[in-house]
């Protein structure tokens, strides 16, 4: 069963006049006047894009807003509209009437943020990861859609929002980078008729696609050349991983940011059925990031095991320890689940 949760767990006077999940989370936010939206460090697509279409959302409304984000913006994604807006947090600390946390399992993910706020007056978490801990004062999480940007459409629709194409553009991002362009399991029909009341609002598919799909430095290639040789399969070639050293990265000069995506030259091999990828960070932990191509493969069960989560078919962790240990533990994990299901 997917998880639809929306639990209400701080109530005040303009909550509990509220009725549907959305109209909760609408009053606390149409109540407050400085508004921190964040979301996971190491952002992909969809935690980028529906921060900034949330924080745009937000401004509109003659709200105070900050964006942060642990990493700030990565380079990669200086092509979202208002990308100026997402910034690492201060060393000061500062106080918010309500802090939105979009796409981000558990409150840890959230990162050096948490160590900026000094009062988070009311906590909104917005999220469609099936391992959700529902850390919010107000939770509105569905693991059934495929990303925080659709969630996020949803409620921009039921607030009757205006959805300008800055808007627009971000949660188109944050929906087809988080569907691999709309092809993993969890795209629905409504997926699509998202994606196409976006376009009317001025999304411009060509040009975003290059954007998002087509542009990548020189030195992202030279990291897929390293990878593919350090390529490994185990488990009856079942199972196809690679490790990058704190070494090896820094003498590619890689950015953090260029590792996603990696895995999916893995994930496409015939015959494998889980991806693994294991990245050493320079704070003694291991970064793994697992694929399923195997519907009764949970590696979301798998990462859940060493403290991590996410879904069924896409989940990752961050495990104390040496990269070799790690992933001896880790194959050897994922190598008993297929021979257990399979």
């Amino acid at each position: 069963m997917p998880l639809c949760n929306y639990q209400l767990l701080k109530e005040t006077n303009e909550i509990s006049a509220a009725g549907s999940p959305f109209d909760k989370i609408l009053a606390v936010l149409h109540a407050a006047e400085n508004i921190l939206v964040t979301s996971h460090l190491r952002p992909d697509g969809d935690a980028l894009g529906s921060s900034i279409a949330c924080g745009l959302w937000l401004l509109s409304l003659g709200k105070k807003i900050s964006i942060w984000n642990e990493d700030g913006l990565p380079q990669k994604f200086s092509y979202l509209p208002q990308s100026s807006l997402v910034a690492r947090p201060p060393v000061a600390r500062q106080s918010f009437d309500a802090v939105v946390a979009l796409d981000s399992s558990t409150r840890g993910r959230l990162g050096a943020v948490l160590d900026a706020i000094a009062s988070p007056g009311i906590l909104v978490n917005i999220d469609h990861h099936i391992s959700n801990q529902i850390y919010g004062d107000l939770n509105l999480v569905d693991s059934s859609a495929p990303a925080t940007g659709q969630i996020l459409y949803d409620l921009f629709q039921h607030a009757k929002a205006c959805i300008t194409p800055e808007i627009a553009t971000n949660l188109f991002v944050a929906i087809s980078t988080d569907t691999g362009s709309f092809q993993y399991a969890g795209t629905s029909s409504h997926t699509f008729e998202v994606a196409a009341s976006l376009l009317r609002s001025g999304v411009e598919v060509a040009r975003l696609s290059q954007a998002m799909y087509d542009t990548q430095p020189r030195r992202r290639l030279d990291l897929l050349r390293h990878a593919l040789n350090q390529l490994e399969f185990s488990c009856g070639d079942a199972v196809a991983s690679l490790s990058l050293s704190l070494v090896d990265a820094q003498k590619l000069k890689i950015l953090p940011e260029d590792t996603e995506g990696i895995i999916d030259h893995l994930r496409v091999i015939e015959g494998v059925v889980v991806a693994a990828f294991f990245e050493e960070l320079p704070e003694g932990k291991i970064r793994v990031s697992l694929r399923s191509k195997d519907p009764r493969i949970d590696v979301c069960k798998i990462c859940a095991q060493f403290g991590g989560g996410g879904h069924p078919a896409a989940s990752g962790a961050r495990v104390q320890g040496s990269l070799a240990t790690v992933r001896q533990q880790f194959l050897k994990a994922i190598c008993h689940e297929i021979q257990s299901r399979t």
